[in-house]
């Protein structure tokens, strides 16, 4: 089946990824490996560990808890406060898809040896900041330097969210007859993840360089969340990762049991992404990007949802709507499932090219 045609860190860490079944496990891995070994069954579990599902619930009778486990990646040619930055921005982002806003984050950090403290405080001043502005309170953690440890995967991060057990959104909750609506399009992350670390690698003017790498910038989503499950009914909400746009839309339609039917041209592309996609030959559906929101929303909050978030300068389209079935359909033909992520092939050949 057809698609729209169209790694992320620099040189020390090409190794990362030129391993082989690198990135999120698939639904079969979870499956046979993890979905039937998951410790106590316990009756305050609202939503346990369900795959293509990023966050899980624990009942507090008159409240709930939303709770969401990721790796920390700080990737230092971003600079240390915006790599800081950066990593809280996706470290959040789970728990801000239910709909609830985060109210407490615990971190770790295995810290490489070399890093300074100079360093650390300028990564960990970017976490406060973004923290303190979301109301967000750092509860516990452990921070530490340990041989063996290299940049980019520095630790672990647990984001927390209270509120109304009522108000929670997942991706399994897509009805037939909703309207999809997609913010801000595909491959943002990667195009401003690649641009900023390999720049002399990529064939592009330099005025369109310099604006697809302002699309790192682009890759927070918990505002837009927020904003969005604030302004109307808003039934499924995700957002769009590894695997990029498409496998997005496959895991929302996997969790709601659902077909998600799109038009590709009603789907916002920021200034930029097109240009680094091409120069690079990737394919920007499949490409992870943070920063892109993937909603289903009841016909007549539509409008609502829309106006909220273009006044606070997101970009969405109505996109699409939900029927019955299974799997994507874009622009009439139904896709396949993505297998890993675009972006880790040209991240591999950007890689070589600057150690040669």
């Amino acid at each position: 089946m057809s698609t729209p045609t169209g790694s992320r860190w620099s040189n020390e860490y090409a190794e990362l990824f030129c391993m082989a079944d690198t990135g999120k496990i698939d639904r079969d891995f979870f499956a046979d490996y993890i979905a039937s070994r998951l410790g106590a069954t316990r009756t305050d579990v609202a939503v346990g560990p369900t795959h293509g599902v990023d966050f899980g619930v624990i009942d507090l009778h008159e409240q709930a808890l939303v709770v969401a486990t990721d790796p920390l990646s700080i990737l230092p040619k971003l600079g240390w406060e915006r790599a800081g930055r950066f990593a809280v921005q996706f470290v959040l982002a789970d728990v801000a898809v239910s709909g609830l806003a985060p109210t407490h984050l615990a971190i770790s950090f295995s810290l490489p040896p070399e890093i300074t403290d100079e360093q650390f405080e300028q990564v960990w001043q970017a976490i406060h900041e973004e923290c303190a502005d979301l109301g967000v309170a750092v509860v516990t953690g452990h921070t530490a330097r340990y041989a063996g440890c290299q940049f980019p995967w520095v630790g672990g991060a647990t984001a927390f969210a209270v509120g109304d057990s009522e108000s929670i959104v997942t991706p399994q909750d897509a009805r037939p007859g909703d309207v999809l609506l997609v913010t801000k399009g595909p491959a943002v992350e990667t195009t401003g993840l690649l641009t900023t670390l390999f720049p002399e690698q990529i064939p592009l003017a330099e005025s369109t360089l310099e604006t697809a790498q302002k699309r790192l910038d682009d890759t927070g989503i918990v505002r837009d969340a927020l904003t969005a499950a604030a302004a109307g009914d808003v039934t499924a909400m995700h957002d769009a990762t590894e695997g990029g746009l498409l496998g997005a839309l496959f895991e929302v339609a996997d969790a709601s049991g659902v077909t998600l039917e799109l038009e590709t041209d009603s789907i916002p592309r920021l200034p930029g992404v097109e240009e680094t996609c091409t120069a690079l030959e990737m394919n920007p559906w499949r490409a992870g990007t943070g920063g892109t929101l993937v909603l289903t929303v009841a016909p007549d909050s539509v409008a609502a949802v829309v106006d909220a978030l273009e006044s606070r300068g997101t970009p969405v389209g109505v996109a699409g709507r939900v029927s019955k079935g299974e799997g994507v359909v874009l622009d009439g033909e139904t896709q396949s499932r993505p297998e890993g992520d675009s972006s880790w092939p040209v991240y591999d050949r950007l890689s070589a090219q600057v150690r040669e």
